[in-house]
């Protein structure tokens, strides 16, 4: 009768605490009913793993907080150079992701291998690979750069050829008169043409002829300016030159 009464006395949180408190005091080994449960739990980086896009467009925004939160940790990272998992190229698969702040800083991805597990710094290459990836059930691809030595662009082409990337070298200015050369050996057309008009004159067209004629007789002329005596020449006043001016404008 003295615990109905207590019971009545109570409001319905301190009875069901009440009561608990008693089950478990009172049976052993039950605590274990008490616990939460913590498979469905995620924490930020689960949610990101689950609404992560290796793309996301400029003008697409997200809905969900969850969308948010993958899109604000997407724009923190650095999409110049991907960081790469070659482990699995024999298969011909290949796992992609963007430089962290850390690793951009570092040199990760450009000045060092870009495979994951290589600290190669030397003779670096730049690849062109279209990494094709399923996202969300959807087939999709992207054209990513790749930095990589020797031993890991192996890996990359190995069964299949990539598009290396290679810095144009500055062209070499040439002095009036100096052939051109390229790398293989053969002159350029324009510098063949020449030399072809000048060892074959039969071949000059007549308009060719009277150019090459006009211009020697200018060189000459032009010569003979500075063999000629000297004019005495009379500078016009500021007024000559105004009323000159003038007299153009009235005509």
């Amino acid at each position: 009768m003295n615990y109905s009464h207590r019971y009545l006395s109570l409001n319905p949180y301190e009875l069901h605490k009440h009561l608990i408190n008693t089950y478990v005091l009172n049976r052993t080994g039950t605590t274990s009913l008490l616990r939460r449960d913590t498979s469905k739990d995620k924490t930020d980086i689960d949610v990101i793993r689950e609404n992560h896009k290796f793309i996301w467009e400029d003008d697409e925004q997200p809905t969900t907080w969850e969308e948010r939160l993958a899109r604000k940790y997407y724009d923190k990272l650095f999409k110049e150079f991907c960081i790469a998992d070659l482990s699995r190229y024999k298969e011909n698969m290949f796992a992609m992701r963007w430089q962290t702040e850390n690793e951009l800083i570092t040199g990760k991805g450009q000045f060092i291998c870009g495979n994951k597990i290589c600290p190669e710094k030397d003779d670096l290459k730049t690849w062109e690979v279209n990494f094709g990836y399923i996202e969300h059930g959807e087939k999709k691809n992207a054209l990513v750069k790749l930095r990589l030595c020797d031993s890991c662009s192996k890996k990359l082409n190995y069964k299949h050829k990539r598009k290396e990337i290679k810095r144009l070298k500055r062209s070499k200015k040439f002095e009036p008169g100096e052939s051109t050369t390229q790398s293989d050996g053969s002159t350029d057309k324009m510098q063949l043409e020449t030399v072809f008009n000048e060892t074959n004159p039969e071949n000059i067209s007549n308009d060719e002829q009277a150019t090459t004629t006009t211009t020697e007789e200018s060189e000459e002329d032009s010569s003979n300016i500075w063999k000629a005596p000297i004019e005495d020449t009379e500078e016009s006043s500021r007024d000559e030159e105004f009323e000159k001016y003038l007299e153009h404008l009235l005509l």
